[in-house]
Formats: C-alpha cells, sequence, structure tokens
C-alpha cells in the first residue's frame, strides 16, 4: 500500500495524452459539473486570442529564421565552393609545367611565293599568310573583332567575369550551350597552347594561361597575336591570309564592310565561311557593324555607307592555275632546303602575265568547243632555253580539281614522240634528204597502217615528219633499233619508263606535258640539256639567302649539226605541215601528236626563246570528238607564243642545214618491193645504222620545199589529198621490213587500232 500511495496519481485537465495512466484515470473539461461563468468564459476567449498572436509572431520568426538560415548556408556553400574550386585550380595547374618555362610558341611558318617579277603566286604553309602588324593592317579589323568578341578587352584582367555571367544567364534561360564567355586572351590562350576540347581541365588551364598572357604582354600585342593566329575558315589561319583568300587584297587594304565580314567569322568560321553561305556571313557582318555602332567605333553615317556596300568577295580565290605551280614548288622545296623553320620568300621563275595568258587560252577553247568536241581538259607548259618553267597550267580549273595534268598525268604522245626516232636515224647517218618509201609494211604481226590508207611512196625524211607518216617512222625504228630511240629520248629529258619495242616509234609509252615539252628544250637551245626548274632563290624573311639557282653548265646532248637538221625538218610542220595553224611571224617549229581515237591531242613547238607543249584530252581517257594536235593545241600554242613574243626581237633557230642533192654521207636504199624474201634484220647498235633490205638506190630527190597541206586526224597525224601529185590510194608496192617482235601480253594492232 505504501508503494501505491507513493504512486498516487493526480487528476489533470486538458492533460496530454502522454500524461494519461495506463489505467484511463484522467478528467476532461467536458467532464466538470459547474459549468463555466461568463467571467470565465471570456478569459478563455482572451487565452486564445493571446495564443493566436503568439503563433503568428512564431510564424514571422519562422520565416525571418528561414531566410537567416539560408544565407548562412549559402555563405557555408560558398565557402566550400571556393575552396573545391581552389582545390580543382591547384590540381590542374599542378599538372601544367612551371609557370617560368611558359612561352608563346613560334606562329607557323609562313611560305610566300612570288613570280619572276614580285607578284604573289601563293602563300602555303599552315598560316597561310604572311603575319602583320597591328599598326599596318586596317584600323576597321581590330575594332570589329574587339567590338563583336569581347567589348571590354581593354578594361578586363584576361577573365572577364561580367560576361561570363552574361553568357551563363544566357545558355540557362535558352536551354542550351549558345555563349561561351571567353575573351580574346582566353581564346588566344587556347589557340596557342591548348586542345579545343570543351572539359573542365581545358578551362582552368585556359584561365590560367589568359592570366600569364596579360600579365606578360600587352593589350595591343595580344591583340595582335590573335588576329595572325586565328581561323577564319575555308582553309585561311591569320587575318592576312583570310583577306587574300575572302577579297583578293591584303589586310592592309580591308574596308569597314570587309572588316565587319572578316570580324563576324569568329563565331563560326567554317559554317559563316563567304565561300559556303555569303548570305549568312552578311547577316552576321550586319550584327558586328550594329556592334561597331553601339561601342561608338564608327559614325552612323559610316554605319549606312557599310550597309549598302556589302563586302564584295573575290570570284574564286583557288582556281588560279598559278596554284599548280604552287604546289609543285612545294613538293620540291623539302629536298632544296629541308624542314621550314621560319616564315620564306620564294623566288620562282614563272611569270604571272604568261600565265594568265596560257589559263586563258585553255579556258577559252574548252568553253567553246568542250561540249561540242567532248574535251574538258587541257595543260600547257611553258620553257625557256635556261630550263626555267615561264608558265605551267595544269587543268581547266583548279578550285574543281587539284591534279595537276601538266606534271603528273602520263598519257601517250602520239607522233609528238617521233621527233627522237628521227633524231636517233639522223644520229645513225641519215640526213633529212633521205629517201624513205611510205609503203604499208609489216614487221611481225603488226601493220602500221596510215591514216585511212593513203600512202605517198617516195619521200624524204623531211617530207615523212612533215606529213607525220608512219610507216617511215616505224621503218626507222626498225634500223636503228627501239633501244637507240629509248636512248635518245631519255638523254633528251624523258624521265617516264620507255617501253623499247617498235611501236614506240607512234608514241605508245606514256609521257607527262612537263617532260615532252622539256626534252624539246634542246632542239631550241642548240642541243644542251638544261636543269628545268620553278624556284630561282629561297630567302628569310629577313632576306638571308637560304637557297639559290646558279644554273650551272648544261650538258650538250645533241651535235650541232643534228640540231640544224632536226630545225630544219620541224619548221616544215609549221609552215606546211599538220601545225599551220601555229605558225606566227617568228621562225618556229614543233610536231603534232594525237593517240589512239583522239584520246591525246599534243602539239610541243619552239622558237629560239620559248619552248611550249599544249595538250587536250579527257581525265578519264575517254576520246574526244576528232580533236587532232593541229586544231586546239595548236590554236592554244599560237595565241600564247604571239602574246609571249610581243615586243621581243626575232631570232633564228638555232643551226643550219640546207638541201644538198649530191651529198653521199650514206647509202640510204629504199626498202625493196619484195622485202619479205630478204632475212630479218638483226638489231642495230645504239648510234648505228641497221642493216636494211638491198635495192638498187634511185636518184636522191632534193628536199621537198612545199609538202600537201596536212592534216591531223583520226588517230595519227596524216595528210589529206587536197592539192597532193605524190598521193596514192593504193600500196605501191608494199613492203615488209625487219623481222618477229618481242613477245607482248597485248598486241600491238589493238593498241593502235584506228590508226
Amino acid at each position: 500500500m505504501a508503494n501505491r500511495r507513493d504512486s498516487r496519481i493526480e487528476p489533470s485537465f486538458e492533460g496530454s495524452q502522454r500524461a494519461k495512466s495506463s489505467d484511463g484515470f484522467s478528467v476532461s473539461e467536458e467532464d466538470r459539473v459547474v459549468p463555466r461563468t461568463r467571467k470565465s468564459a471570456a478569459k478563455g476567449r482572451s487565452a486564445k486570442a493571446k495564443s493566436r498572436g503568439r503563433g503568428r509572431d512564431r510564424s514571422r520568426r519562422g520565416l525571418f529564421g528561414i531566410a537567416t538560415r539560408l544565407v548562412y548556408w549559402c555563405f557555408v556553400f560558398c565557402i566550400w565552393g571556393g575552396i573545391a574550386a581552389a582545390g580543382i585550380v591547384v590540381y590542374y595547374g599542378a599538372k601544367m609545367p612551371a609557370a617560368t618555362t611558359w612561352s608563346i610558341p613560334d606562329r607557323a611558318p609562313n611560305i610566300k611565293i612570288v613570280s619572276v617579277d614580285g607578284g604573289l603566286i601563293a602563300n602555303r604553309g599552315a598560316s597561310g599568310g604572311e603575319a602583320v602588324s597591328l599598326h599596318e593592317m586596317s584600323p576597321y579589323i581590330p575594332e570589329a573583332v574587339v567590338a563583336i568578341e569581347d567589348r571590354r578587352f581593354y578594361s578586363h584582367f584576361g577573365v572577364d567575369p561580367i560576361g561570363l555571367a552574361r553568357a551563363m544567364a544566357t545558355n540557362l534561360i535558352g536551354g542550351h550551350f549558345s555563349q561561351g564567355g571567353s575573351t580574346l586572351t582566353q581564346q588566344l590562350a587556347k589557340n596557342l597552347f591548348l586542345t579545343p576540347d570543351r572539359t573542365l581541365e581545358r578551362k582552368v588551364q585556359e584561365v590560367l594561361l589568359a592570366l600569364w598572357l596579360e600579365h606578360k604582354h600587352s593589350k595591343d600585342q595580344i591583340l595582335e597575336m590573335y588576329l595572325n593566329r586565328v581561323y577564319f575558315g575555308s582553309g585561311a589561319y591569320g587575318v592576312e591570309a583570310a583577306s587574300r583568300r575572302y577579297f583578293g587584297k591584303s589586310a592592309r587594304d580591308v574596308t569597314l564592310s570587309e572588316a565587319a565580314l572578316l570580324a563576324g567569322l569568329l563565331k563560326a568560321p567554317s559554317k559563316l565561311s563567304p565561300a559556303r553561305d555569303p548570305k549568312a556571313a552578311e547577316e552576321r557582318a550586319q550584327l558586328v557593324l550594329a556592334a561597331m555602332r553601339e561601342e561608338g567605333k564608327i559614325s552612323d553615317k559610316e554605319y549606312k555607307t557599310a550597309l549598302s556596300a556589302p563586302a564584295t568577295r573575290a570570284p574564286s580565290y583557288w582556281t588560279g592555275s598559278e596554284n599548280y605551280v604552287a604546289d609543285t614548288v612545294m613538293d620540291e622545296l623539302p629536298d632544296l632546303i629541308g624542314d621550314v623553320r621560319g616564315d620564306i620568300v620564294i623566288n620562282t621563275t614563272v611569270d604571272l602575265n604568261l600565265q594568265k595568258l596560257a589559263e586563258q587560252s585553255i579556258r577559252r577553247l574548252i568553253d567553246e568547243s568542250g561540249k561540242k568536241l567532248n574535251v574538258s581538259q587541257g595543260a600547257l607548259v611553258s620553257i625557256d632555253d635556261s630550263g626555267a618553267v615561264r608558265a605551267m597550267v595544269g587543268g581547266y580549273d583548279y578550285s574543281t580539281s587539284q591534279f595537276d595534268r601538266a606534271s603528273e598525268a602520263r598519257r601517250q604522245p602520239g607522233s609528238a614522240f617521233k621527233p627522237f626516232v628521227y633524231m636517233a636515224a639522223l644520229e645513225a647517218g641519215r640526213t633529212p634528204d633521205s629517201i624513205r618509201n611510205d609503203a604499208p609494211i609489216k614487221i611481225g604481226k603488226w601493220t602500221p597502217d596510215n591514216y585511212g590508207g593513203k600512202y605517198y611512196g617516195k619521200v624524204t625524211l623531211a617530207t615523212a615528219l612533215a606529213k607525220s607518216l608512219n610507216s617511215v617512222a616505224a621503218q626507222l625504228t626498225m634500223e636503228v633499233g627501239p633501244d637507240a630511240v629509248v636512248e635518245a629520248a631519255h638523254r633528251m629529258g624523258i624521265q617516264s619508263d620507255l617501253q623499247a619495242n617498235t611501236s614506240i616509234a607512234l608514241g605508245t609509252s606514256e609521257v607527262t606535258p612537263l617532260e615532252l615539252t622539256a626534252a624539246y628544250v634542246p632542239f631550241a637551245n642548240g642541243g644542251y640539256k638544261p636543269d628545268i626548274h620553278f624556284i630561282q632563290r629561297i630567302t628569310t624573311a629577313n632576306g638571308k639567302v637560304l637557297y639559290e639557282n646558279s644554273g650551272g653548265s648544261a650538258p650538250r646532248v645533241i651535235k650541232a649539226d643534228i640540231v640544224g637538221m632536226m630545225n630544219s625538218m620541224m619548221t616544215g610542220t609549221v609552215e606546211v605541215g599538220t601545225a599551220k595553224k601555229a605558225a606566227f611571224n617568228w621562225p618556229s617549229a614543233g610536231k603534232t601528236g594525237t593517240s589512239q581515237n583522239s584520246r591525246d591531242a599534243w602539239f610541243v613547238g619552239y622558237t629560239a626563246n620559248l619552248t611550249t607543249g599544249v595538250w587536250f584530252g579527257n581525265d578519264d581517257g575517254s576520246p574526244m570528238k576528232k580533236v587532232t594536235g593541229g586544231a586546239l593545241p595548236a590554236q592554244a600554242w599560237h595565241e600564247f607564243m604571239v602574246a609571249a613574243h610581243e615586243g621581243v626581237p626575232v631570232r633564228p633557230l638555232p643551226g643550219t642545214w640546207k638541201s644538198t642533192p649530191s651529198d653521199t654521207i650514206v647509202p640510204d636504199e629504199i626498202p625493196s618491193a619484195d622485202a619479205s624474201q630478204a632475212p630479218p634484220a638483226p638489231p642495230a647498235a645504239v648510234g648505228q645504222p641497221a642493216p636494211v633490205a638491198q635495192a638498187p638506190a634511185p636518184a636522191r630527190q632534193a628536199r621537198t620545199t612545199r609538202p600537201a597541206e596536212t592534216v591531223d586526224a583520226g588517230g595519227f597525224d596524216m595528210p589529206s589529198d587536197s592539192g597532193s601529185t605524190a598521193s596514192i590510194k593504193h600500196p605501191v608496192p608494199p613492203g615488209d621490213v625487219g623481222g618477229p617482235t618481242k613477245k607482248r601480253q597485248t598486241s600491238i594492232l589493238d593498241i593502235l587500232s584506228g590508226g
């Protein structure tokens, strides 16, 4: 009981549920027996009102507490965020090299290629343009770039917190990444030192490097470095390269509207390039102009003027044929000076005026006759007597095809190869007055027919070359041997592999226009083979000479008397032969050539000043429509050479030779009508006459002075019937010269079908 009294539970009213005993003994207000009085009721209402007031106070104190706690925790988070950011900066900064070792990397060297008179051919290298100082370039360029890219450039310390905050807000509102907030200094740091990866590490390093740049360099220096290195689209790095790429002028001469277009490209160089989307580029340029006006860089009048006269793009910066020359120069450069470590200037041998003339002639003829004659490409090479290339056109349009048909395309030269056959024959003792019987012949299983089955009978070698008679060329090849012809061609300058078979007489081995033209140069300069070159001198930007072509002595490859005889014979080709369309008021000579089914048409001709070769055809080897060497190639050659020799004193071709009927240097017998009865002739030693079937020698004919007018058609250069008294339509008499040929994988008849 004592324990019970000690644990007595007193009754209570309005107690909490927790105060209730386990046995349920409790009394609530409703259990009162005595009713409440008015006074007590009023007191109760007063207590409730006070309770409500205290609730409102507690509510107000709760909101204030929440705000206080929010500020507090934000402050805490900022502290910890700052600590974390500092840790990240320290972590990624520690991964970078020591700041004492930082230095501005050298700008990618520019290779400036100029013509013989100093005109710009091209800028090559990673930059594509020379560096231009800030005070040299148009003042509109830096003003436009700062106005649109970083208007607080001259006031921030490398990082722009205001710009960064604005960019973040724009990105959050837009729901996507549209602005980066990077300053020009940060962009330069990225271009100089970092990769374009969008990572936290790269961004931290970018900021650190930007701060370092601002500490080490002035604002103008930073802006100058930026403008000379930043990418402007379409392969142009730096403001100079971009100015020339888009406007065909230097950054020094850029106008306000042009500067606005350049500055607008920096947001998205590839997408906004006027070469790709001129409309988008112009719309962006208008935004740049508005920003310049807003920043006070230009007046309202200048703004309106620029809007009314938008930038005019260069029609086609990359289409100039001089770029074929630039490509060739770049290929040769490593062998001359090794690695390029700084800006250099390359003085070439090319004459830009002649280059433009050559390009215009090739393009005009294709534009006028391309569809009608099914011809789409052409090439031209012109070389002076010293071996200097004065012009080289590698195709119709460089912008659509950078393949250089002048120096890289190997095509069958057709009859344009015959001068090496005749040269080998002359070196073996023949003369231009030597007589051969132009009649059907059979060499093994090969029968090299003249075009249309027309033969001239007994003709001199001079007439045979002017008329491009296939049977005579084949006879001469068999007499001297194919090896002698190959040796002569290589000695003159042909570098391609040549097949030493009888069909080489008709130019079945492929060569490039450059090497074929180069191989004619000894005919023009008196018998010397010069070093063919494009580069005359290479210097640094400061003028230090790194390489210079001293010329040197060119070896003699033909005797003077042979040169005279060859020039005498090939003059007939221009005067009265297959290249009459090429003739002009200068002593000139040359040879036409047309391959099977008019797949290739050539004319290589020369004066005492220049040797020029022209080729027309199609890249896929499809036949042209009866285009011959005496047609388009001769016309292009004529146009080019007339312009190239304007105002130049006339010079005769080197060497002299006159027809001497009494000359008896060698017994030049004509193959017998029944030569098939004679044993096969053994191969001749190089430079020595081969045995031929013997027959009574007729009286020697004097050199034909006016051969019949000829045409170059049907696959090979052949004479027509027009005005010819010697032309005969039936073979008289048949001839069969030589023995069996070497075994070949394909029949020469298949190769030479159609002529």
